[in-house]
């Protein structure tokens, strides 16, 4: 097995579509998915598991029915199993989601924004 990082900028020149998580790693059942981000997305949750946003560049801000976060790079938030959730970014943004596998970036609310699994770059 070779020995090699994972050299993030160089995955996100792979790509250019918003709104897609790409996966860069697995540890046991979790995933680590970058994404590249810009505008709103939609109200949604994830009933089993949390989320974890890690800002890499750019300025995220995750609205709640009862309040915000705001994340700038290198900050990081859990939104809680349960809890709906709205990412919004004025301009690109890009994070790393860490989840486990087999979540859908649109939780159980479907439609066109809902990103296809296990995709790796």
């Amino acid at each position: 097995m070779p020995y090699a990082p994972i050299n993030l900028a160089r995955k996100f020149s792979l790509f250019t579509d918003q709104w897609q998580p790409r996966v860069v790693a697995e540890m046991n059942e979790l995933q680590f998915k970058i994404v590249r981000l810009e505008g709103d997305f939609l109200w949604h949750h994830h009933a089993e598991t949390d989320e974890a946003f890690l800002v890499l560049e750019g300025t995220l801000r995750i609205d709640f029915r009862d309040g915000a976060v705001r994340l700038g790079p290198g900050e990081m938030f859990v939104v809680p199993k349960g809890v709906e959730h709205k990412p919004c970014a004025e301009s690109e943004v890009k994070l790393m989601l860490i989840e486990p596998r087999g979540v859908l970036n649109t939780g159980h609310e479907g439609g066109e924004r809902t990103a296809q699994n296990d995709v790796w770059v």
